[in-house]
């Protein structure tokens, strides 16, 4: 609760305004049945019919102040609860886009993706519900009590004997009902899961005539979420059922008792009638709270996985450097003995060291699974090193503001997205470019013919994931996206696997002609990518066998020469 109410702190004005008009509704509805008492029995015994209209219009008047009153507190409680969400979806995004790789695998995309949707959701029912029953159930309890007592006090203890059993069980379904719908929040992890990768993979799954295989993975998952929903919500099914016999059981227990007090005078029709409303609100109350209850558990178990990310402390810290001492190099990129895993055993990357110096190029070849794509992780600081360190300029990476450590890099990765917008759009990409930057960048990436070559050229709506274009179009929408802000290291992770060997080697030729000051790395498969290179790194199993130029791998690195002479026999034509 802690964590909703912090959230909630910014409209405890609107809200107390709010529930100040929904406290006046509910003591103006909770009149009425005393009104009606007093009408049967001292109105209508005067026979006044002016009297009998006056007090008539008196109710009238009271049931619509009642209404217009819960409907101005319930919109006003609606508005609350949505903008409170809001912030909490807002607050959830930002701070998952702001996780490390490292936290973002821990949690997991689904999971991350099910909490700012359905768990967000959870929350905003309970907020609202609360403003709308949670003051008025508990004055509808309390004064329907109240009043009966007044009324009837005997009929009024038939009645409250069963208070207890009532609270007992609400108190003991919803303790059992909080892990059951965090396992079910759980499951429904796994089937977003799921519908995620099939989502994405939906070309390649129908290409291989593989929907039923398909079908069932996701039946076994549905299955899965089903069965821990039933279990939560037999669980918490029993509470109305539970309820509604201890209600009926208290009806049928002061309908007995009051026609033998009306029987012996000992009280009065109109007194059981006005009665047996209060009940009815009693009653009424009573199951609003526990729909509260059961809300609240389903909120409470939402809360506690929202703030696990929203409160995940930031682990990739600015160090000092008093800790972490820049050095002196003449290289742009140093990596110094730099050793990382995954899991924290096995390390993926083992003792990898080697230099880059401004403006020049480095190529990474490898087979997959070397740790390519891990190495250019920890250059940009997605991870953090487990030993050793990494330098850019001569000054530790880690003791970088992450706002301007990140804005040396351009990145194109062969699974990058690209999103539903114009080209122009993409290659933007929210930053401050002019249309002669993006042009110039797509011209680099020989994108630009293409481009062109569509009927409204730059402004041409790419669809989600840029399914309407080719891969290689793709790739270079991608490669112009990471060139047009003039980075200071250009990375290119496996981002021309589809080009020709004639697109590529002119891209080479245009990244190497028009960006002489940058730092370029490319992660390749193919040798003709990297061969031109100032320096090669041939990774195996998380470690380097081969380092140096092109000519010298094929000489003294038995890998590299037989991946070249794989691919090419030996010989590649610019």
């Amino acid at each position: 609760m802690k964590f909703i109410l912090k959230y909630l702190k910014p409209f405890y004005a609107a809200m107390a305004l709010g529930l100040s008009i929904k406290v006046l509704g509910t003591v103006v509805e909770l009149a009425l049945p005393y009104i009606l008492t007093h009408i049967l029995k001292n109105v209508v015994a005067a026979q006044n019919l002016r009297l009998i209209l006056v007090w008539g219009a008196i109710m009238i008047v009271c049931a619509l102040g009642a209404c217009i009153c819960n409907i101005t507190a319930n919109r006003m409680a609606a508005r609350v609860a949505r903008n409170f969400s809001e912030n909490i979806r807002r607050d959830l995004f930002n701070r998952t886009m702001r996780l490390s790789a490292a936290q973002t695998d821990k949690f997991t995309i689904p999971s991350l993706e099910s909490r700012i949707t359905t768990d967000t959701y959870n929350i905003h029912n309970f907020v609202s519900m609360m403003q709308r029953m949670g003051v008025r159930a508990p004055i509808l309890l309390t004064g329907g009590i109240a009043i009966t007592l007044i009324m009837d006090s005997y009929l009024a203890l038939t009645m409250l004997a069963l208070l207890p059993l009532l609270f007992i069980t609400v108190m003991f379904i919803s303790k059992k009902g909080v892990p059951l719908y965090t396992k079910v929040q759980k499951s429904v992890d796994g089937m977003i899961r799921v519908v995620r990768e099939d989502a994405q993979g939906i070309r390649v799954i129908k290409a291989l005539s593989k929907s039923e295989y398909e079908h069932r993975r996701y039946d076994a998952v549905n299955r899965a979420l089903v069965k821990d929903e039933k279990r939560a919500g037999i669980t918490m099914g029993l509470a109305n059922p539970v309820m509604t016999f201890f209600m009926n059981a208290g009806i049928v227990a002061v309908v007995a008792m009051s026609a033998s007090r009306v029987a012996n005078h000992q009280s009065d029709p109109e007194t059981v009638i006005a009665f047996m409303q209060y009940f009815t609100l009693i009653s009424m109350a009573m199951m609003s709270v526990t729909r509260i209850f059961m809300m609240y558990t389903k909120s409470s178990a939402s809360a506690r996985r929202i703030a696990q990310v929203i409160e995940t402390e930031q682990d990739l810290t600015v160090k000092s450097e008093d800790d972490f001492p820049p050095v002196k190099t003449n290289a742009h990129i140093k990596f110094d003995g730099v050793c990382f895993s995954y899991a924290g055993g096995q390390d993926d990357l083992n003792n990898i060291s080697f230099e880059v110096k401004r403006g020049g190029s480095l190529g990474i070849i490898g087979a997959t699974g070397s740790g390519k794509t891990t190495l250019i992780s920890l250059l940009m600081r997605f991870y953090d090193v487990r030993s050793g360190a990494v330098y850019i300029d001569g000054k530790d990476i880690r003791t970088y503001p992450q706002k301007p450590f990140h804005e040396m890099f351009g990145v194109a990765m062969q699974s990058d997205f690209i999103y539903s917008a114009t080209i122009e759009e993409n290659i933007r990409f929210g930053r401050d470019l002019s249309r002669e930057q993006i042009v110039n960048a797509a011209k680099i990436a020989q994108a630009h013919d293409f481009i062109s070559a569509f009927e409204d050229g730059y402004e041409h709506v790419l669809s989600q994931k840029g399914t309407n274009v080719s891969g290689g179009q793709r790739q270079r929408i991608l490669i112009a996206r990471a060139v047009a802000a003039n980075p200071q290291i250009l990375v290119l992770d496996d981002s021309s696997s589809a080009l020709d060997y004639k697109t590529d080697a002119s891209l080479r030729r245009a990244l190497s002609e028009s960006m002489s000051d940058a730092t370029i790395i490319t992660v390749a498969q193919r040798v003709s990518s990297v061969k031109s290179c100032d320096v090669i790194l041939v990774l195996d199993e998380g470690r380097i066998i081969g380092h140096g130029t092109h000519e010298q791998l094929l000489e003294q690195c038995e890998e590299y020469r037989e991946i070249s002479q794989s691919q090419m026999g030996g010989d590649f034509v610019e």
